[in-house]
């Protein structure tokens, strides 16, 4: 059995951004844990890109661009890969056997709380958006800054713009505070990315379980992720341990609201056998033994695919 597996974040365009001699295409250097191969055998429908640009990178708005660029010269080249930006894009993709990809910016540090900028990524694709790294910028103070600040008056404006545009709010690097702000401001939804439970693990990248009962009030979705840190506390990190985030989030509520946020090319250390999208098989197959087909069939992919089909703008683009 082979059930459809959708992500909803990745980093392999900061990888193909820092080194031009790699290709999503085909990676004779296995430098790349994502690539178009390692989707199709994982089953994917659906695979959100992030645009991440490390601050040490030159300054201005150009590497942002260069991402975007990069997505449609290496990714959406494939015949095999549909470009998402609709509820109707995502119909045609899933209908057409096709992967559906939909960009992401993680971090609006570049943007420098200029609206023109966020209206204009929109325009070039961009549908969800973290408004920080780990850092404090002009938006938000994020997850790991140490005076835990919530959103600045810009910040909370580009929530709102957000909304008004159809760019989905992702709280995944916030502090605790800004989370809240983020949550208190949105006119429709949020979601996480790539986060797991802090009370299984914690760490300040994990969501309360305060957090996640928000989340799942607000009708979002939770990316459990497999950064291995913020999975267990021990070595080596196994699927079990996994498992034992999505347990917790089910316990809370949220059997209709967990999907998956590998972190896929953000990482360098993994979970054993959950080395790239060709090992989601083995996740398959441990849920499997916990859950019942139609539960793991929403784990993989249907929570994902469904909170996209409602809340993507519509009208194909």
């Amino acid at each position: 059995m082979n059930i459809p597996v959708a992500d909803f974040h990745c980093d392999v365009l900061m990888k193909l951004l820092e080194d031009n001699k790699l290709s999503f295409q085909e990676d004779a250097t296995g430098q790349l844990d994502v690539t178009l191969q390692k989707l199709k055998q994982s089953g994917a429908v659906f695979q959100t890109f992030a645009i991440f640009t490390s601050l040490t990178q030159r300054a201005g708005i150009e590497p942002v661009l260069e991402s975007i660029d990069l997505f449609h010269r290496q990714v959406l080249t494939n015949p095999e890969i549909q470009w998402v930006r609709s509820k109707e894009d995502l119909k045609a993709s899933i209908s057409g056997g096709r992967i559906g990809a939909m960009l992401s910016i993680e971090g609006m540090d570049r943007l420098n709380g200029n609206p023109a900028m966020l209206r204009s990524l929109y325009e070039l694709g961009v549908r969800a958006a973290g408004f920080t790294w780990n850092n404090a910028n002009w938006a938000a103070d994020g997850a790991m800054e140490e005076r835990g600040a919530g959103l600045t008056a810009k910040g909370k404006e580009f929530v709102r713009l957000c909304d008004e545009l159809g760019i989905l709010l992702d709280v995944s690097h916030l502090s605790e505070r800004a989370f809240w702000d983020m949550a208190d401001t949105a006119s429709r939804t949020i979601l996480a990315s790539h986060s797991n439970a802090s009370s299984i693990l914690p760490h300040k990248r994990n969501l309360s379980d305060d957090q996640i009962k928000a989340i799942i009030a607000l009708q979002g979705v939770i990316g459990v992720t497999y950064v291995p840190y913020f999975v267990s506390g021990h070595s080596p990190v196994t699927i079990e341990d996994l498992l034992r985030h999505i347990e917790r989030i089910c316990e809370l509520g949220g059997e209709q609201h967990v999907m998956l946020g590998s972190d896929f090319d953000g990482i360098e250390v993994y979970i054993d056998q959950l080395t790239g999208p060709q090992d989601v098989q083995h996740l398959q197959d441990a849920l499997l033994k916990r859950y019942s087909e139609e539960q793991v069939r929403r784990f993989m992919s249907g929570n994902a695919i469904r909170f996209l089909l409602q809340h993507l703008p519509d009208g194909r683009s």
